[in-house]
């Protein structure tokens, strides 16, 4: 049996904060704000496995409100929800995903974002997709105030 899951995710670029996405820390001037180290690739990654496998998001797993997640590092949030789709006997088959970011120019990461969700999500790097593109300057992310990413999943059963 197959699932599908959407997830989206944005936070606000800010000044003293690195810039962390897909787990890579990518030198820029700003970062990205959040209760944890706001990784816009993951959180988004994390949402669509959940939604696929219909267990919420990852807000109820890890509310900002608890001072557990306070600056953790997201692929360990990434690990858990890779936990609980075993749990229920599901994996990941095949992931695509999307970063919205007028800067920096992500191209240079990609690969690096490729391999380090890989291997969290326990597939080969040829089934996980990462792109970056802009907004050609329109919206918050045109105008530099925030970065998104939208990712899809496909979830398969290990139950054979």
């Amino acid at each position: 049996m197959m699932r599908i899951g959407h997830g989206f995710d944005v936070h606000r670029l800010v000044l003293d904060r690195p810039l962390v996405l897909g787990g890579v820390t990518i030198p820029y001037e700003y970062g990205l704000l959040g209760h944890s180290d706001a990784d816009v690739l993951l959180h988004a990654v994390s949402d669509a496995i959940l939604g696929a496998l219909g267990l919420g998001d990852i807000g109820r797993y890890f509310p900002d409100t608890d001072l557990a997640f306070k600056g953790i590092n997201s692929l360990l949030l990434l690990e858990h929800v890779i936990g609980l789709a075993q749990t229920k006997k599901y994996r990941v088959s095949n992931l695509d995903t999307t970063i919205v970011a007028q800067r920096p120019k992500l191209a240079p990461y990609v690969a690096q974002m490729i391999t380090t969700l890989a291997k969290v999500c326990q597939v080969p790097s040829g089934c996980i997709n990462v792109k970056a593109t802009t907004t050609e300057e329109l919206g918050y992310t045109g105008r530099g105030e925030g970065i998104s990413a939208h990712a899809v999943v496909l979830m398969e059963t290990n139950d054979k």
